[in-house]
C-alpha cells in the first residue's frame, strides 16, 4: 500500500544504458512497450495499473536477459516492484540469468533457488519450475515460505506451450505481474500463450525477431549447409553393400532361426542404436575441413554438435579421438545431463574472450536453447528436428556477434550450419514443423480411463450386474482420490470449487458423461502419484484399461495388440517360475497362453487379470535395445552439399501483414510505387501491376489473404501506409496552406507534425487530428 504513495510512472523513467539500450534501440523500445503496456492514468491523473501481462518476442542473442534487467531495473526504481522471480526451465540457464542480473544490478540481492537456501529479505530469486513448485507448499512454521503476494513481478524465460500446459498453476497462484520472454517466432507462438499473457494472437507487447536483427547489424546470418550423407537419408541397403559388408549385415542383423535377413535398416535407426562408424568420421571430416576457422585459419572455431541421444554422442567423441589423435581430450567434449562437470564445461566453452576447451560441444538437448556462447561459428545437425521452435532455438546458438573474433578488426560477419539430416529440407516444407503432443501421466491417464469406463458402463442400456459393479468400483475409486486431495496444497487450492464439489460422495451418484470434460481439465492432473506403486504395474493398468475400453465400443479390429502384448508378458514371467509371487500365478498365466482363453473377453475377466498380474509386472526384464556398430561405407556426395539462406525460411513464419509490408519495402524503387510515394495518380493499369507483384500466391500471399487481413481498403492506400509519402512532396501540398494563412507558431508546428506522420505512414486518419 505504500508503494501505491511513493511509485512514480515508469513511462518517464531513463533507462540505465549501460543494462540496456546502448547501441540497440530496440531494447529501449521493449522496454518502454512494457511501461506504458503495465501503466496508465485514471481521470483524476492518477497513476494505475493497466495490464499485469507483457510477452516480448526477440530473436536469440538480442538480449532479453539484459532487456528483462533493465525492466526489474525500472520497476524497482520506481517502486512498482519489490521482489522479482526469474523462471527458466534448466538450471544452466538459472545459474546465466543469475550472472547477468548480478552484474547489472548490484543494489539487489539474489539468490539461485536450485542450489541456496530462502532468504525471506532476498529482491531477486531465480529458480527452475520444478524447484518454484516444491517451494510454494513448503512451510514455515505454520506460514507458506512463498505466498501468493510474495513476488510482485515473475518474469518467464522462453514462455512457449510446454510451460503453460505443465507449470501453469505458478501463474495462477502467485499475484503478480508477469513478463514472458521467447525468441519463438511470433507467428509460431501458439494460442495457449498468447492466451496466458492475455493478449491477442499475433500481437505481442513488442517483437523483435530474426531477420530485423540481421538486417540492422545486431546479429550474424545463419548460411545452411546441406549435406546429403546417403545413410542418413536412405537408411543401410543389403543390396547395395559390397560382399564383405554383406557379410557383416548377415552376421550383425541376421535371426539365427531364419534363413533370410531384412532388405535394408532403415535411416530412423541410425544413431539410435545402430552406430555407423564411417558415417561419423566423415560427419567431422567435413566438419573439420569445411568448418570455420580461427587463428588464421588454424583452428577449428567454436562448434556444437547437436547429436540425437547420449549413447550418439559418446560415439562421436570415440570417433573423434580415434581419429584426430593429436586433439584427443579435452578438444571435443559431451556436454549433456550425463556429464557430472557439465557446467563448468559449459563455462568454458562459452568464455566470450578466449579460446578455451572444449572447442567442440556435442550437446543431447542441454544447449539447443538459451546458452550465451557469442564465439561460435559452427553447427552441426546430426538429429532430425521436428519442432519449428526447437529449430529456431538451435539456429540461435550461433547469431550472436563477436568482435576481433578473427583479429583485430575483424568481426564475425556470418556462422555456419552443416545439415546432415534433411532439417532444412524438413522446415522449407512445413515452415510450422510438427509440435509433439501434451504428454499425461500414467496416474492421470488410469484416472481418465476409469472415468470413462466407469461412465460408459453407467449409461448402457443394457449392463450385467458384474459390469455395473466394476463401474461403480471405479468410481468410487475416483472419488476416494478426489476427497484425498490436499486442499492447502496451491494447485489443488486453485481447483477448490471443483475440489468440492466432486468430494461429495452424492454428486458421484448422480455423475453422467457431460461432467467428464470438466472433471478431467480441472481434476485428473492433480491427482498424485502412489509413490508405492511400481511404473511397470501403471502401466499394465493402462494396457488393460484401454482394451476395457475397447471392447466396450466394440472397437474389435484394435483388440489384437493388446492381447499380443498381454500374452508376451505372461510368457516372460512363466520363465520366472522361481519366484513364489510368479508361481502363485502360473495357472493364469499358463491359461493366458490358449486362444481358447480370449474368445469370449469381457471387461470383468480382464480386471481379474490386471489385479492378479500388475504387481508381477516389475519383474520382467527391462527391454533393452541391441546397441549395434557397423563399419560400413556411407557416402558423402559432395556435389549434391548445397548452401541455402535460412532467413527468407523465417520469413515465411511471419504473419501475413508482416511478409506483404516487408516485400512492400524490398520493391519500393518499382515504378507504380514510386507514384504512390510521390502522389502521383495511378491508373487501372498501374493497380493491376500492383496485384500482380503482390497476390503470386508464394511469396506474400493471394488476393483473397488481402482482403481477409485488409478488407476493402484500396491497395494503393495500404502500399502508401507502408512506404510513406515523399517528404519533399508533402511540404509541396502544405506549403500553400502555410503561406497564405496568418499561422502562430504552435500552429506550424501541428503542419509540420502532420507532414512528419505522412512521410513515414503515407495516409492519415482525419479522427487522428482531434484527438488531444
Amino acid at each position: 500500500i505504500d508503494r501505491r504513495t511513493t511509485r512514480s510512472d515508469p513511462r518517464d523513467f531513463k533507462v540505465n544504458l549501460e543494462i540496456a539500450g546502448y547501441k540497440r534501440p530496440y531494447q529501449l523500445e521493449a522496454i518502454t512497450r512494457v511501461a506504458e503496456n503495465s501503466v496508465t492514468v485514471n481521470s483524476d491523473n492518477a497513476l494505475r495499473g493497466r495490464s499485469r501481462r507483457s510477452l516480448l518476442v526477440m530473436a536469440t542473442g538480442s538480449g532479453k536477459t539484459r532487456t528483462s534487467a533493465a525492466i526489474v531495473d525500472m520497476f524497482s526504481k520506481c517502486h512498482w516492484v519489490k521482489r522479482v522471480l526469474f523462471l527458466a526451465d534448466r538450471n544452466a540457464l538459472v545459474t546465466q540469468a543469475k550472472r547477468a542480473f548480478s552484474e547489472h544490478l548490484l543494489n539487489l540481492s539474489a539468490i539461485d533457488l536450485t542450489k541456496e537456501k530462502e532468504d525471506d529479505g532476498t529482491r531477486l530469486v531465480f529458480s527452475t519450475y520444478p524447484t518454484i513448485m516444491n517451494r510454494i507448499d513448503g512451510l514455515r512454521g505454520d506460514e507458506r515460505f512463498y505466498g501468493v503476494g510474495h513476488f510482485d513481478l515473475i518474469i518467464v524465460d522462453e514462455a512457449h506451450r510446454s510451460v503453460y500446459q505443465k507449470y501453469g498453476a505458478i501463474f495462477d497462484y502467485f499475484d503478480a505481474m508477469l513478463v514472458g520472454l521467447t525468441a519463438t517466432p511470433k507467428s509460431d507462438i501458439d494460442y495457449n500463450t498468447y492466451g496466458l499473457f492475455g493478449i491477442e494472437d499475433d500481437n505481442p507487447t513488442f517483437a523483435y525477431e530474426l531477420n530485423s536483427a540481421v538486417e540492422e547489424g545486431h546479429l550474424v546470418p545463419p548460411r545452411g549447409v546441406s549435406v546429403p550423407l546417403k545413410f542418413m537419408r536412405e537408411g543401410v541397403k543389403y543390396n547395395e553393400l559390397s560382399d564383405s559388408e554383406k557379410e557383416q549385415y548377415e552376421d550383425k542383423f541376421g535371426d539365427p532361426t531364419q534363413d533370410e535377413v531384412a532388405d535394408e535398416i532403415g535411416s530412423a535407426a541410425l544413431n539410435k542404436w545402430l552406430f555407423n562408424t564411417n558415417t561419423v568420421d566423415q560427419v567431422l571430416d567435413f566438419l573439420m575441413t569445411e568448418g570455420i576457422k580461427v587463428q588464421g585459419g588454424e583452428k577449428l572455431g567454436k562448434t556444437i554438435i547437436f547429436a540425437k541421444n547420449h549413447k550418439h554422442a559418446i560415439f562421436i567423441e570415440e570417433r573423434f579421438n580415434k581419429n584426430y589423435k593429436e586433439y584427443s581430450g579435452s578438444f571435443l567434449r559431451v556436454i549433456d545431463n550425463y556429464e557430472s562437470k557439465a557446467q563448468s564445461l559449459l563455462e568454458d566453452f562459452t568464455d566470450p574472450h578466449e579460446e578455451n576447451d572444449p572447442q567442440i560441444a556435442v550437446s543431447v538437448d542441454m544447449m539447443d536453447t538459451g546458452v550465451d556462447a557469442p564465439r561460435v561459428v559452427n553447427l552441426v545437425f546430426f538429429k532430425p528436428i521436428k519442432s519449428a521452435t526447437k529449430y529456431w532455438q538451435m539456429i540461435g546458438r550461433g547469431t550472436r556477434l563477436c568482435e576481433n573474433l578473427f583479429g583485430y578488426g575483424k568481426h564475425k560477419q556470418y556462422f555456419k550450419i552443416f545439415d546432415f539430416c534433411e532439417n532444412f529440407e524438413f522446415f522449407d516444407d512445413a515452415p510450422d514443423g510438427i509440435e509433439s503432443k501434451k504428454v499425461t501421466s500414467l496416474t492421470q491417464n488410469i484416472f481418465e480411463a476409469k472415468l470413462e469406463i466407469g461412465l460408459f458402463i453407467r449409461e448402457m442400456a443394457q449392463s450385467t450386474d458384474d459390469e455395473k459393479g466394476l463401474a461403480e468400483g471405479y468410481l468410487s475409486e475416483l472419488h476416494q482420490a478426489v476427497s484425498a486431495l490436499n486442499p492447502e496444497h496451491f494447485r489443488v487450492k486453485a481447483k477448490l470449487r471443483s475440489v468440492v464439489e466432486f468430494s461429495d460422495k452424492a454428486r458421484w451418484q448422480r455423475l453422467g458423461k457431460s461432467d467428464m470434460l470438466d472433471i478431467n481439465t480441472e481434476l485428473s492432473a492433480l491427482i498424485p502419484p502412489n509413490k508405492d506403486e511400481n511404473e511397470f504395474a501403471k502401466r499394465f493398468d493402462v494396457l488393460i484399461l484401454n482394451y476395457q475400453l475397447a471392447l466396450l465400443t466394440r472397437a474389435y479390429s484394435g483388440t489384437d495388440h493388446f492381447i499380443t502384448k498381454i500374452v508376451n508378458s505372461a510368457s516372460e514371467l512363466l520363465k520366472k517360475q522361481n519366484l513364489p509371487e510368479v508361481a502363485a500365478q502360473v495357472p493364469l498365466l499358463k491359461e493366458l497362453q490358449a486362444e481358447v482363453f480370449w474368445q469370449a473377453m469381457n471387461v470383468n475377466r480382464l480386471d481379474e487379470v490386471r489385479l492378479a498380474l500388475r504387481d508381477l509386472m516389475k519383474f520382467l526384464d527391462k527391454e533393452k535395445q541391441v546397441i549395434i556398430e557397423t563399419t560400413f561405407e556411407d557416402t558423402l556426395q559432395r556435389d549434391g552439399v548445397k548452401e541455402q539462406d535460412l532467413i527468407p525460411a523465417f520469413g515465411r513464419l511471419q504473419s501475413y501483414k508482416d511478409r506483404v509490408a516487408s516485400y512492400v519495402r524490398e520493391h519500393k524503387d518499382h515504378l507504380v510505387i514510386q507514384k504512390l510515394k510521390s502522389n502521383q495518380p495511378i491508373t487501372e493499369t498501374d493497380i493491376q501491376t500492383l496485384e500482380d507483384i503482390l497476390f503470386d500466391g508464394v511469396t506474400v500471399g493471394t488476393k483473397q489473404d488481402y482482403i481477409e487481413h485488409f478488407g476493402d481498403q484500396p491497395l494503393g492506400e495500404f502500399i502508401r501506409s507502408i512506404v510513406g509519402l515523399d517528404v519533399a512532396v508533402a511540404q509541396a501540398l502544405f506549403s500553400e496552406f502555410i503561406q497564405a494563412g496568418n499561422l502562430r507558431a504552435d500552429q506550424m508546428t501541428f503542419i509540420n507534425q502532420i507532414i512528419t506522420y505522412l512521410t513515414k505512414n503515407g495516409v492519415i486518419d482525419k479522427a487522428m487530428l482531434f484527438e488531444p
